[in-house]
């Protein structure tokens, strides 16, 4: 006896889906102009790093202020702002981290260091003990890496945290 299959016609239907073993390349394309190293903004304080986030995150299309959003500034040798990437959106407390996820646009775009930052929906900027835990570990990862992670901020409604200075920061 013979099979007929279930739906006439879906063994042609799926053959065009099939992807090649081949390996792929990837590559970084910047969505804008690159500007000049000298244009870049100077992120040295957290108060730069605030600024920023108040000039670039809130119009993001994919930030929502309802819940926590964990953004990565990227930034050069010489401490200026290559760029951003909003990393995780979680819930109203809290975040998903994976170390993979914030240093991946880094290590792509040779950044030297980075700012981690990111909001506090109820408005306070007081790190909770998990953000505390969770800088230190991405810290560690940023160390094997050779990625400096020099500041954690916290946005809350018109105020802000660093982590860096209130001495959560080895070293």
């Amino acid at each position: 006896m013979e099979s007929t299959p279930i739906l006439p016609g879906l063994e042609n239907l799926v053959a065009p889906f099939r992807f090649p073993a081949a390996p792929h390349e990837f590559k970084v394309m910047p969505l804008r102009e690159c500007p000049t190293p000298d244009s870049l903004t100077l992120c040295e304080t957290p108060n730069v790093a605030a600024d920023y986030w108040r000039m670039h995150i809130p119009s993001n299309p994919y930030f929502n202020p309802e819940v926590e959003c964990l953004v990565v500034l990227l930034l050069n040798t010489r401490t200026r702002i290559k760029g951003h990437q909003i990393v995780s959106l979680g819930t109203q407390d809290s975040l998903l981290i994976s170390p993979r996820e914030v240093y991946r646009l880094a290590v792509l775009t040779a950044a030297n260091r980075i700012i981690l930052m990111h909001n506090h929906p109820s408005g306070e900027s007081t790190p909770s003990y998990a953000d505390i835990i969770a800088t230190r570990d991405l810290a560690n990862a940023g160390r094997v890496l050779k990625i400096e992670l020099i500041d954690h901020v916290i946005v809350g409604a018109g105020n802000f945290s660093s982590l860096r200075a209130l001495g959560h920061f080895e070293g």
